[in-house]
């Protein structure tokens, strides 16, 4: 009997294969990459052709002599990575290291995680694709020069400790110009004009115009309260009469199954996860879980994907499905996507592999988390797969004087697509159309009131995780495997902070970028950083040599290294200030940014070096000892928590924000919660159900 060693990258997607694989098969992981370029030193040969140094990754040494022990014992061997140009990396890797022939058929590839779909790949095994191996080799050698190169220079011109990246030096640029335009927005003031309206004599059949403009049909804006009121004494005045009634029927369609970079968006706005949080479940999902009776199964196709095409099998399954649980009025298959050209065109957007694996079916197998992601992916390809909903708009001019107001409604006629889903927004729009009574051109109505509006004009609002990721893909920055990894860094280096779950910049962040925007325009420029992902994509599709790219880009990187190192002077960046005492030497401390973030530290060093955790203040009494004050803090696993700044003397830890006020049913204290709707107050009793609005924030 033939023995096959097949090779993943994770102890999880092994488990998963060794249930769809026969005893002939002995399936190993990685643990992700074995060999990398070395920590210690550049390990780029610049003057040779940008030759790399590889050399095996710290702990991986015993991994490697365990897949070399099972490689010797089998008669085929079989790599099984992830098919992007990661997975192929990690597989040539492999290559060098257990010494295959990577011109053979030793090489994988599926999409999901299923019976059908492993079974057909260990059928049709194919050599290492080197066009993939070297653009991800490109990108690695090109960040690796820029992190190398240009981090030192920070160090010793800004700070220790920073760094800088193609990637996440652009995320931080888009963050400070938009707190630019920010900060420079004049607000203009505008008013609006809402009418309260019935037909005449009906007043349980009330309604609202907004003020449109002239009675010539012409838009037009009311700048100051003397023109609101001018237009509201004239249509007191007149009278309002129904001038035309327009009726139309719309379609709302569904939107396209998730690429990466939309689930990530998606699940930011509809369910408040973090990118991160966001790609763990997801990875989690894709890798396989046990269900039950079913055994072990990836329940979602290959999450790293910027592909919203669907194969015909999935296509055909959802409509089957559909048509059995809605009936065929509400079956549209829908092709999404154009197949691109290249290695590429085999990807597909994230689906359920069977989306007979309904959300509830699965739903007790699965953590909170998981269930969560798993049902947002399962509606929306459900959905994607729907008719389109069908709406009966109507609209109606009326006017009053001289002047004409609006007023819109709509009704669903047929719910299609959103009867499973609807998309989130990320900013939320005033677009609610209710519904009007029957009009008729001429009818008479009675106005019930008249009120005048004073508004002013908003600055863009700043990035949430959602509108960053939406940003940098549309931008053409990143790929969507990178998003998550430059986000965590730009919070972990100080760049940028989180308010209210936006991106503020810090004062470093905005001095690292006007440094960059100076003297090294091109590493921080839109559009150079997305000409260069075109570059990587030619790559990957052997229409372009690695080599090239590298020679073009780091001529002028050099040259523009070496004049920055003598133009620039020592820049120094005011630290922030605490008010926490220094018990070794009585100074003030200061925050200071490592690794791992923000943490205290004398300002005496070197002749103290004391240090201490870093907690964001809350201002709020400790509920429990009444003595400490609530600090913001972080578990082990990076979530939030908060707990007495008296720790261990008082051990109180609260989930949710503790508001300092007592509740006045059961007198224990009460948290904040916030939804999209708001911000709550809750009771942290558990065997109390008191509840109530606090401010919006």
């Amino acid at each position: 009997m033939t023995r096959s060693l097949v090779i993943v990258e994770s102890p999880a997607k092994a488990k998963t294969l060794k249930k769809f694989l026969g005893r002939s098969y002995i399936v190993r992981a990685s643990m992700g990459h074995v060999r990398d370029l070395p920590k210690s030193q550049l390990g780029v040969d610049v003057q040779h052709g940008f030759q790399p140094k590889y050399i095996t990754i710290r702990g991986k040494g015993k991994v490697l002599e365990e897949l070399r022990k099972e490689a010797r014992k089998a008669d085929r061997i079989l790599l099984a990575t992830d098919p992007d140009r990661e997975g192929e990396a990690i597989s040539w890797h492999l290559v060098q290291a257990l010494k295959l022939n990577g011109d053979e058929p030793c090489r994988i590839e599926f999409h999901e995680i299923t019976r059908d779909a492993v079974r057909n790949a260990v059928k049709n095994p194919r050599p290492v694709d080197e066009n993939l191996v070297d653009a991800q080799q490109a990108r690695r050698i090109l960040d690796r020069l820029v992190g190398y190169k240009l981090s030192p220079l920070l160090w010793r011109k800004v700070r220790r400790g920073l760094s800088a990246g193609r990637v996440q030096s652009v995320a931080v640029r888009l963050i400070c110009d938009r707190e630019e335009e920010i900060e420079s927005f004049e607000p203009e003031e505008y008013w609006s004009i809402t009418a309260k309206l019935c037909p005449r004599g009906q007043k349980t059949e009330a309604f609202e115009a907004k003020y449109y403009g002239s009675a010539n049909g012409e838009k037009r804006e009311l700048k100051t309260g003397d023109e609101a009121q001018a237009v509201i004494e004239a249509a007191r005045r007149e009278g309002f009469v129904v001038r035309g009634v327009r009726k139309k029927e719309r379609r709302r369609n569904p939107a396209p199954p998730f690429t990466t970079s939309t689930l990530q968006q998606e699940a930011s706005r509809k369910l408040g996860f973090r990118v991160s949080r966001t790609m763990r479940a997801a990875q989690q999902l894709y890798e396989g879980l046990d269900i039950g009776a079913e055994g072990t199964v990836g329940l979602v196709t290959y999450i790293r994907t910027d592909s919203t095409r669907v194969s015909d099998e999935a296509v055909g399954q959802a409509a089957s499905f559909v048509r059995e649980q809605y009936g065929q009025s509400y079956v549209q298959p829908r092709k999404w996507g154009k197949v691109r050209e290249g290695v590429q065109g085999a990807h597909e957007a994230i689906r359920p592999t069977s989306v007979a694996r309904t959300p509830e079916a699965v739903r007790a197998h699965l953590t909170a988390d998981q269930y969560k992601l798993y049902k947002l992916i399962w509606e929306r390809f459900l959905a994607s797969q729907m008719a389109s909903a069908v709406l009966d708009t109507v609209s109606v001019d009326i006017q009053a004087g001289g002047h004409l107001f609006r007023a819109t409604g709509s009704r669903v006629k047929f719910p299609g697509f959103t009867t499973v889903y609807t998309e989130g927004k990320d900013e939320r729009a005033d677009e609610r159309e209710g519904h009007l009574p029957e009009l008729r051109k001429g009818d008479i109505l009675d106005l019930l009131d008249l009120k005048p509006h004073q508004h002013f004009t908003q600055p863009p609002p700043r990035y949430t995780e959602a509108m960053l990721v939406k940003a940098l893909e549309e931008k053409g920055i990143g790929r969507p495997s990178t998003y998550a990894p430059t986000i965590e860094t730009i919070q972990q280096r100080g760049y940028v902070t989180r308010e209210n779950n936006r991106f503020v910049p810090t004062a470093l962040g905005k001095v690292v970028v006007d440094l960059l925007k100076r003297y090294f325009p091109d590493i921080i420029d839109v559009e150079f950083t997305a000409e260069m992902e075109k570059r990587l994509d030619l790559i990957e599709e052997g229409k372009e040599d690695w080599r090239k790219l590298l020679y073009d880009f780091y001529g002028p990187f050099e040259a523009t290294l070496a004049r920055a190192e003598e133009q620039i002077a020592r820049i120094e960046v005011a630290e922030e200030q605490t008010d926490v005492e220094c018990e070794k030497c009585g100074r003030l401390m200061v925050v200071k940014w490592g690794k791992y973030g923000k943490f205290l530290a004398c300002p005496g060093f070197p002749e103290c070096r004391n240090t201490k955790p870093y907690f964001e203040r809350t201002g709020v009494r400790c509920p429990e000892c009444g003595e400490g004050e609530v600090v913001k803090r972080r578990s082990k696993k990076g979530r939030t928590f908060y707990g007495c700044n008296r720790y261990p003397d008082c051990e109180f830890v609260s989930w949710q924000r503790p508001t300092g006020e007592r509740c006045p049913e059961c007198g224990t204290y009460l948290v904040e919660r916030r939804s999209k709707r708001g911000t709550y107050l809750l009771c942290a009793a558990k065997d109390c159900s008191y509840r109530a609005r606090g401010d919006k924030q």
